[in-house]
């Protein structure tokens, strides 16, 4: 029996979902980014956080997030080679709830809130 999925922990929802080529001409068939896809490119790219820490801020094993990260540039690489739009939904994930003292990630916009108070 398989094991069941762990949700992964995302700190922000995206504020753009659809991206595409300019010349909206093409026919080809969009590509589905999942939000925790979206999250460790947030993590590892945007804010330069490591496989290992992007993993501590989404609770999940470092493998698990590489398997996610492998997933998501390939997914990027096929939209911007061959001309695919992507779409971003859908997943694995929690929204944080901000419960934590401190998340650090960058992006969480419950914990910005609560240290301004």
């Amino acid at each position: 029996m398989a094991r069941p999925v762990k949700s992964r922990k995302v700190c922000q929802l995206p504020d753009y979902i659809e991206f595409g080529p300019l010349n909206m001409e093409s026919s080809k068939e969009p590509l589905t980014l999942t939000i925790d896809e979206y999250e460790t490119i947030r993590i590892i790219d945007k804010e330069g956080f490591s496989q290992e820490q992007c993993g501590e801020f989404m609770k999940v094993a470092r493998t698990t997030i590489q398997q996610i990260y492998t997933q998501a540039r390939h997914k990027i690489a096929l939209a911007l080679v061959d001309g695919h739009p992507i779409r971003i939904e859908g997943g694995q994930y929690r929204l944080c709830e901000g419960e934590e003292e401190f998340c650090d990630c960058g992006g969480c916009e419950k914990h910005r809130l609560n240290r301004r108070h």
